[in-house]
């Protein structure tokens, strides 16, 4: 490196401030000062580095406030990198945490090569993604909706005789239930008039969501996962608005490892020690793969649903899906027979799902199922 004229260039991001550390090549590492966000203020930094030298590298850690800067030093023709914050090298004992200090350690990570990159989205895929992010919110805040007025019920001694499931019967029997206290009346109305508006809105966005994935570039792979067992148009959807472009992944086990279902290792000398997943990557997205593995613990079979979803789908994919559904099921039979708690071997299996999920979207990307094929 001692002919490195590259200018490395640390950015520690917050909401109204950017702090600006740099060194060119192996020099020392300098502070430039903090800066606004606005666009005037990137415009005049750019300017400021691009005085300094005529390659530059600009890093900043991924947080709440997105990718818009990353994208505008990129069309400005920087090479600009967002990297996983976790994954930083840190000092033991090191307790002093400040702008510049971490402005400072990120120019020194990024000249050592020691920082890893996260994935960009493009701004179609993030726009998906958001849409996505907005239907789970809304599906989650239908659960919390439905636990409080349960509790509220259990609480006065309420009890439906049937099965709670928010079916037809049971959403007749809370709109002409009546309490005793007006006031308690007033509440239980209010509980379940937020009920109504949740049960809407996740209406509403799922239709969005059904519109809008036919234009979306990986509507292909939507339409493959599908084929497989367990993988609904939910979680085809969640899946890849989470995991994005597939390809990026030269393998499946990259994909397994950024799901984070793969073993934690702690080996020395001969001794190899393997502990509980990792749980790295995206929660939600491996929540939505363990929920799809439950479903391999029945022997296979094609439902006519499944049946349904392969209308129309180039038949290559569709025998990779049920190849995947034998295997998959083979070896949940063959984990519980060894003694294997259930949880273990849905996890374990889990893991191979997420190889079959990489292969068949890749195998639909290429062959290009066309939207015109009827989605579930």
């Amino acid at each position: 490196m001692e002919n490195d004229s590259t200018l490395y260039v640390g950015l520690d991001v917050h909401k109204d401030s950017i702090t600006v550390a740099y060194a060119l090549g192996t020099g020392e590492v300098e502070l430039l000062g903090k800066i606004g966000t606005t666009k005037t203020d990137i415009d005049r930094l750019c300017k400021r580095l691009q005085s300094k030298a005529r390659h530059i590298r600009i890093v900043y850690e991924a947080g709440p406030c997105g990718y818009g800067l990353y994208r505008q030093l990129v069309q400005k023709g920087f090479d600009c990198m967002v990297c996983a914050p976790s994954l930083i090298p840190k000092k033991p004992g090191d307790r002093v945490k400040t702008d510049r200090r971490d402005a400072i350690k990120l120019v020194r990570s990024l000249r050592a090569g020691d920082l890893s990159a996260v994935y960009v989205p493009s701004v179609e895929d993030e726009a998906f993604r958001d849409l996505a992010r907005a239907w789970v919110s809304a599906k989650d805040d239908l659960k919390r909706a439905r636990q409080r007025l349960k509790a509220f019920l259990l609480l006065h001694g309420v009890r439906y005789a049937g099965r709670a499931d928010w079916g037809a019967a049971h959403r007749r029997w809370l709109s002409a239930y009546a309490l005793d206290s007006a006031w308690q009346q007033l509440a239980f109305e209010e509980y379940r008039r937020t009920i109504e508006d949740r049960v809407a809105q996740c209406d509403r966005l799922e239709a969005a969501l059904h519109e809008a994935v036919v234009n979306w570039r990986f509507y292909p792979a939507v339409l493959g996962l599908q084929t497989m067992r367990g993988v609904q148009f939910t979680t085809a959807v969640g899946m890849l608005a989470e995991l994005g472009d597939l390809s990026r992944f030269a393998h499946p086990r990259q994909l397994m490892a950024w799901l984070g279902v793969t073993p934690s290792e702690r080996s020395s000398g001969d001794k190899r020690r393997q502990g509980s997943i990792t749980k790295n990557g995206n929660s939600y997205a491996r929540k939505l793969l363990v929920e799809a593995a439950w479903s391999y613990q029945h022997p296979a079979r094609v439902s006519p649903e499944i049946q349904r979803r392969h209308e129309g789908i180039p038949k290559p994919i569709v025998d990779r899906a049920w190849d995947a559904q034998v295997r998959l099921c083979r070896r949940y039979r063959k984990l519980v027979a060894r003694g294997k708690q259930k949880n273990i071997a849905v996890v374990a299996v889990a893991r191979e799902l997420a190889g079959f999920i990489w292969d068949i979207s890749q195998l639909a990307m290429s062959l290009a199922v066309r939207p015109e094929v009827r989605m579930a």
